[in-house]
């Protein structure tokens, strides 16, 4: 009720000032006064406005610089993670004296260029040559910077070979939580579906399948070797979820009833970097990167990234799906 109440409330309010514009515009017009003509004076006054503006919004946005300049992550903890890391910073070298320069000009001529009755526009409805400049040098960086973070792309996506050594991992997404299943002794993932859950049996592993016995779920965290390509498998068992590894500048969404994918070499083992942030309490975290409901803030899981004897130990301590 109260909610209606301060609808209605509001919606007075509003119609109030636009009837009350309406009399002050009637009132002028019965003045004589031309209200849609903007007065030399005021013309110039807009203008200076716009410089102190441009003053303002330069100093806005070095103080940001300044003061939350300290937030942003940490190293990269992956090998990819360095090339998007350097990717970010040829692009802020790209874009930065971009929109230093645009934001001067946009302002200076809005200055320069104040109404005054001396002096007449120019008009011109077509320029070939403005038309090349602004389309060509455009399309010259965004090919660089494509081309740059497609070899990154094509490191992350492309899938390891099975002969290789590395670890495979399922993550599963679901309201509100996530979970994650190694691969057994056979290297492979056992079958999966919605349609299996049950009980204890929170990601749907199809019990009948051979290659599932030997897989070993977790929840709460999951461990990877340092060193050691990590080959990640994701879906989701409801709504789609996003799986989020911010340290390792890694990002998938999960999706209902669709299999996707990516994998990273980890290069910072958990502890190295507590002493890189120095912060003893620093978590390696999964996050989801969806709104994916009421709860989605508290959607998370650690990542430890040990050595790989460490992992292999934890590992060894996991029941497999068939102990469970």
């Amino acid at each position: 009720m109260m909610t209606i109440i301060i609808t209605i409330v509001i919606l007075l309010i509003i119609v109030t000032g636009v009837q009350i514009l309406k009399i002050a515009e009637l009132r002028a017009i019965s003045q004589g006064e031309k209200i849609y003509e903007i007065s030399e004076k005021e013309s110039k006054s807009q203008a200076y406005l716009m410089l102190a503006f441009l003053v303002f919004y330069f100093g806005f946005f070095i103080w940001q610089v300044v003061n939350w300049g300290d937030r942003l992550l940490p190293v990269s903890a992956s090998e990819h993670g360095v090339g998007i890391d350097s990717l970010m910073t040829v692009t802020m070298w790209f874009i930065i004296p971009v929109f230093v320069l645009t934001h001067i000009f946009l302002f200076w001529f809005a200055y320069k260029y104040a109404y005054s009755s001396k002096r007449k526009a120019t008009f011109f409805s077509h320029s070939n040559k403005l038309e090349m400049i602004w389309t060509i040098v455009p399309s010259l960086a965004l090919t660089v910077l494509i081309l740059y973070g497609l070899s990154n792309w094509n490191k992350i996506m492309t899938p390891i070979a099975e002969d290789q050594e590395h670890v495979l991992i399922e993550l599963v997404g679901q309201q509100f939580s996530w979970g994650a299943r190694y691969a057994g002794e056979d290297g492979k993932l056992g079958r999966a579906n919605v349609n299996y859950i049950e009980g204890t049996n929170f990601i749907g592993v199809d019990g009948s399948d051979e290659n599932a016995k030997d897989d070993k779920i977790v929840k709460g965290e999951f461990h990877i070797p340092v060193n050691v390509p990590v080959q990640f498998v994701m879906r989701s068992t409801d709504v789609m979820h996003s799986a989020y590894m911010p340290h390792f500048r890694a990002q998938m969404n999960c999706v209902p009833g669709l299999k996707t994918q990516f994998n990273f070499v980890p290069t910072i083992t958990s502890k190295e970097m507590k002493e890189i942030t120095g912060n003893d309490e620093f978590e390696y975290i999964l996050l989801c990167n969806k709104i994916c409901g009421a709860a989605h803030y508290n959607m998370q899981m650690n990542i430890i990234v040990e050595s790989k004897e460490d992992y292999e130990k934890w590992l060894a301590e996991q029941k497999t799906f068939a102990a469970n």
